[in-house]
């Protein structure tokens, strides 16, 4: 059975990060956006204790379900992806998305 989408709104702290072919690429470690604008920037990614977390812009979601954001790209393009930097003072992170 497949699972209905989910805004990006939803997503929370944790939620796994697959490939295409369903492939575990890492887990959200933060989303990047404006919730009063409902403008969605990207994700910053955790791959594992010892390496930073990835920034995934939100043109390479392809689809976000309760639980698990699916990628356009595979391991070899998500592994040169860049380290997440902090945003601009002009975007709103959200690291934990519980108390929305």
């Amino acid at each position: 059975m497949t699972s209905d989408p989910v805004s990006w709104l939803l997503i929370e702290h944790g939620w796994n990060v697959v490939g295409p072919s369903g492939e575990e690429l890492g887990s959200v470690s933060e989303v990047v956006g404006d919730t009063g604008k409902d403008i969605f920037n990207g994700l910053s990614v955790a791959a594992g204790l010892l390496r930073r977390p990835r920034y995934v812009p939100s043109e390479q979601v392809a689809r976000i379900v309760e639980g698990r954001v699916e990628l356009t790209m595979g391991q070899a393009e998500f592994d040169r992806l860049g380290e997440y930097e902090e945003p601009s003072k002009s975007e709103e992170v959200r690291a934990d998305t519980t108390d929305l």
